[in-house]
């Protein structure tokens, strides 16, 4: 499969990869967030080494071309991130997306418009048939997302994932996916 993109842009966002140095901006814009990072599977964070080590490992993947890929969102002619999206290709023909964007931005549509192109691209490459993604069950916002760009309800994924902000316990989540 040809590598995904370093760099897209839709109508009103552009996205490139996360660096160290963008530690501070993130962790200011969403990562430091409670209520952003709520239904996620990693807390809020409090300092920004901590967030700076994980824009290191996320660096290093795309060096390598393997696991989880990053991008992180700006509004057109800013480089100021608002948010980020990933994508990890899990061999098999599977493409799994995640995503989270500053609460100051959300109910925009900005999250749909990155997640359909990345979406759309990744189901033009030949040995890719499913692109998918899940949230928590409480989160309509999330799943109202998923539809936006294309992804079907698929069901629920019972006691699937752990969001640490909520509790120890795994949540039912809601899974989308389009296919070809």
């Amino acid at each position: 499969m040809p590598r995904p993109p370093t760099t897209f842009a839709t109508a009103r966002l552009f996205a490139r990869p996360p660096r160290a140095e963008d530690a501070p901006a993130v962790f200011a814009a969403y990562a430091s967030d409670p209520e952003v990072t709520r239904y996620l599977s990693w807390p809020a964070y409090t300092r920004v080494e901590p967030l700076a080590a994980f824009l290191r490992e996320c660096e290093s993947h795309r060096e390598k071309g393997n696991g989880h890929l990053a991008w992180l969102l700006s509004l057109k002619g800013t480089d100021t991130p608002i948010g980020s999206i990933g994508l990890t290709l899990e061999g098999n023909g599977r493409a799994m997306f995640g995503y989270v964007l500053a609460k100051k931005f959300w109910g925009h549509g900005f999250t749909a418009e990155a997640l359909t192109w990345l979406v759309d691209w990744v189901l033009t490459r030949p040995d890719i048939y499913r692109a998918w993604a899940f949230c928590d069950a409480e989160n309509p916002a999330s799943a109202r997302v998923m539809e936006k760009a294309g992804l079907s309800r698929e069901g629920v994924l019972r006691r699937w994932h752990v969001a640490p902000n909520l509790g120890p316990e795994p949540r039912d989540c809601l899974v989308y996916a389009k296919v070809k």
